[in-house]
Formats: structure tokens, C-alpha cells, sequence
């Protein structure tokens, strides 16, 4: 059996491990009738912001499209249902350092303005509360970088946010 000629084929790139950048996916869950928000407040055997709210946010697995990670990780932390074609783009965090990224992250904040379910605490070894906040009352106590970010969409601010940069 002949071996397949090889030299015309592209060699492989090695890894760029040491620029790999976490990809992360939050989503903004918005009724914009009653101008609510879907948020969760961390419980104080979180990793990372001990009792501090935020958006239901998670990190990418492997392979998997950024849109999906959005839909699961929105699902597992609260029940909530949306379509991956119905997300839009609200905002983009890019982060030169993280907790768990030495080499930095990028989050894609999505708006769902469509879903199926009432919000649930489906993590509460993770998660205090799960809950609609009105967009007008936001707690203070809140994650900077997806504070800024839900700011920025609520008030049609800036689209891309840096956050550790020289």
C-alpha cells in the first residue's frame, strides 16, 4: 500500500500555549418589559468574589463555540433557556490577567432578550441567590469587570472594556 505524498501538506503549527487566552461567556439576561436582570450573588464558598453579585458567566471548554458556552453555563448556574441564534453581542471584557488566566482572558458578554424557565439557584454550594434585580437598582457590591460591562450595555456605553492593561 503506498504511503499518501505528505509534501504538499501544511505542517502542523506548534501550540501557542504560552498566549493561550481564557475565553469566558457571561450572559445579560434582560427583560426589557419590566427592565429586570438576571443576576446571582456569589456564596461565600465561591472561589473567586466571595459574596459578590455578578452575571451568570463560566469559563469554555475545549472546542466548544463561545455561544454554547453561554447557553450552558446559563442553564447549569440558572435554569434559564436561550436559543444560541437569539444571543447578541452586548460587550467584549479583555482582561491582561486573571485568577485562573496568567495569560489573560477574553469575555464575550451576550444579551438574551428571549429565554424559557424562571431563574433558580442551581449552584448553591457556588451561589448564594439567583434572582431578577431591577436594572435600575444593580448592587454595588458587584464584580468590577461584569459591572462595567452590564453598565456599558444598559447605557449604550463604550462596547469593549480593558481591564489590567498598562
Amino acid at each position: 500500500m503506498a504511503q499518501p505524498n505528505t509534501e504538499d501538506q501544511p505542517k502542523a503549527l506548534k501550540p501557542a500555549l504560552e498566549s493561550m487566552t481564557l475565553l469566558v461567556a457571561a450572559v445579560i439576561v434582560h427583560d426589557k418589559a419590566t427592565n429586570r436582570v438576571v443576576l446571582l450573588q456569589r456564596s461565600e464558598n465561591a472561589k473567586f468574589a466571595r459574596g459578590m453579585w455578578d452575571l451568570p458567566v463560566g469559563k469554555s471548554d475545549p472546542g466548544e463555540p463561545i455561544t454554547e458556552t453561554a447557553v450552558r453555563e446559563l442553564y447549569e448556574e440558572t435554569g434559564l433557556t436561550v436559543k444560541p441564534e437569539s444571543l447578541k453581542v452586548a460587550h467584549i471584557i479583555h482582561g491582561a490577567w486573571g485568577v485562573e488566566a496568567p495569560n489573560g482572558f477574553l469575555t464575550v458578554v451576550f444579551a438574551a432578550h428571549e429565554w424559557t424557565g424562571e431563574p433558580e439557584n442551581r449552584e448553591p454550594r457556588k451561589h448564594a441567590q439567583v434572582c431578577w434585580v431591577d436594572a435600575e437598582a444593580i448592587p454595588d457590591e458587584f464584580v468590577d469587570t461584569t459591572a462595567s460591562a452590564l453598565h456599558r450595555y444598559l447605557t449604550d456605553g463604550p462596547q469593549v472594556s480593558l481591564d489590567g492593561w498598562q
